[in-house]
This record gives structure tokens, sequence and C-alpha cells, in this order.
């Protein structure tokens, strides 16, 4: 695996949240009824950030939790057809509410359909819609994200990292050639 370059450095991934918290309370008319589930492992940090920037201009404590299914990265390896649902109890009640189902890189949608499967075993949401920091395109099914951060359009050959603090002591969106 060759480094290419970094796409988002700390300073333009707060940027990128902070116009997705400011494009989810408008698209949702405030925060009533919002829920942020993070898929586990770095969209759970990111719910938290949106979550902790909607606080400071609406002031208003948006719910997170989080969802967990064994991440299956198909932009790595084939591990199995379908992804692994593990731990579907989100801890939260979900009935007639907005679910912001957040990620940090959306590629094929089946991480997405995964979570979302989870999500509706918990119970019926008013909507459930997606949040991504990263759209690399190469989609296999039929998932789109309503808020996206940064599209990157990539090819099969390259794969994008997301380095978090919380999970890696750093903040940052790389490509790599594979």
């Amino acid at each position: 695996m060759e480094f290419k370059s970094v796409l988002l450095d700390e300073k333009a991934i707060n940027r990128t949240l902070t116009r997705v918290a400011h494009e989810i309370t408008e698209k949702n008319k405030g925060t009533e009824n919002i829920i942020l589930v993070g898929i586990k492992r770095r969209g759970v940090p990111i719910a938290q950030r949106i979550a902790f920037l909607i606080e400071q201009f609406e002031g208003v404590k948006v719910p997170v939790s989080s969802v967990d299914i064994t991440l299956y990265r198909d932009d790595l390896t084939t591990l199995d057809d379908q992804p692994v649902l593990n731990n579907v109890n989100l801890g939260i009640d979900v009935r007639g509410k907005k679910v912001i189902l957040v990620d940090d890189v959306l590629y094929t949608g089946r991480t997405a359909r995964a979570a979302i499967d989870a999500i509706i075993d918990n119970g019926r949401p008013q909507m459930i819609q997606l949040a991504v920091l990263v759209d690399r395109g190469h989609r296999e099914l039929p998932i789109r994200a309503d808020y996206v951060g940064k599209n990157i359009p990539t090819s099969s050959k390259e794969m994008i990292s997301v380095e978090l603090l919380e999970t890696d002591e750093n903040d940052s969106v790389s490509i790599y050639e594979l």
C-alpha cells in the first residue's frame, strides 16, 4: 500500500463536520426527535462530534448511540457476503424518531444497509438519514448519503483511510494506492 496524499487535515475535518451538523439541523427544521447513531468504529466519534457541534449552536443535546456491525471492510478484503451484526440493542428507543446514521466512509453501501437493518430491528423510526465524512463512490446497493462531508471519487485500486483523535490519536483523511 503506497501513500498518495492527505485529503483532509484536522482543521478541514472540523470545518466539514460543522457544515454537516448545520445541514442536519436545517434539513430537519431543528433537533426535535433526532437521534445520532454512529456505526462502530469511527462513525461513533464522528456522531459524538456532530452532536457536540449541534449542542454548541442549537443549545440542545442530541442523543447519540452506536450500532456494532463487524466491519465488513469490503474496501480491504472480502470477509463474508453479508456484514455480521453484533449487539443489535442500540440502548435507545428509535420508534418515531429521526435517526441519523453516521459513518466515516461510504463505499459499496453494504455496511450502511446492515446498520439500517439493525436500527429497524430495534423499532420503526420515523425516518433514517445517512451522514458520512467521505463518499468515495462505487456503490453496489441503491444507498446514498443525505449528508456528505467530502465526495472523493476513487478507483478500485485506491483506499481511503480515516484517522480520528479518539481512535487513532490523529485527525486526517488520506488516500492510498493498493
